[in-house]
């Protein structure tokens, strides 16, 4: 079993008035119960932050590993311009091989 360490803390009003509210709802035994959950859901999203992060800079550092900046003369302009004309196309396409369909009087 894990040893346990007793620890006396102060609470703002408000947050000392949500300990109380959980555990007269029944949803906590003890207000050192929604404490320990508390600190449990905290060190949960730190590990999870900390992993985002380590996430991150190892994107940016295969970013920075393969190899220098070239310019380049990409015009976003052109590039939505030639999607659009090939989105028409395939609709256009699209419509000339649906089959009609007629309905009965």
């Amino acid at each position: 079993m894990n040893a346990v360490r007793k620890f006396t803390i102060e609470l703002a009003e408000e947050l000392a008035a949500d300990v109380d509210a959980a555990v007269e709802s029944g949803a906590y035994a003890s207000s050192g119960e929604v404490i320990r959950d508390a600190l449990r859901h905290w060190k949960r999203e730190r590990e999870t932050e900390a992993a985002k992060l380590a996430e991150l800079r190892r994107l940016v550092q295969e970013g920075l590993d393969s190899g220098p900046w070239i310019e380049s003369n990409f015009d976003v302009e052109d590039t939505v311009r030639r999607g659009r004309a090939r989105l028409a196309a395939s609709r256009t396409a699209a419509s000339c091989t649906t089959p009609a369909i007629s309905r009965q009087p």
